[in-house]
């Protein structure tokens, strides 16, 4: 059993950084993509940025150039680098980490304010 669990949310204005961290407890594998994804009420789950264990990223439209995804293999961690904010990036954020199947943490709220 993997547990996720996300930190480092919380209410900045817009144009402020945060940075998220998830970290990875339990029966730990070897997780191959480990990334992020965010919610925000009344809309779909969003895919937000992923990494290889070899460090390849991608990211998506919305928050590339602005946010930068990062993981540490030894500790099984993932942080999500966050500059340069919108109101539009407010969501809860989700983590997730690919074993034999798909983890997921259960969320971090981000708030940005005009």
């Amino acid at each position: 059993q993997v547990q996720l669990v996300e930190s480092g949310g919380g209410l900045v204005q817009a144009g402020g950084s945060l940075r998220l961290s998830c970290a990875a407890s339990g029966t730990i594998f070897s997780f191959t993509v480990m990334g992020w994804y965010r919610q925000a009420p009344g809309k779909q789950r969003e895919w937000v940025a992923l990494i290889t264990p070899g460090g390849v990223t991608n990211y998506a439209d919305s928050v590339k150039g602005r946010f930068t995804i990062s993981r540490d293999n030894a500790k099984n961690t993932v942080s999500l680098e966050m500059n340069s904010l919108k109101p539009e990036d407010t969501a809860v954020y989700l983590c997730f980490a690919d074993s034999n199947r798909r983890n997921w943490g259960q969320g971090t709220q981000v708030t940005v304010s005009s």
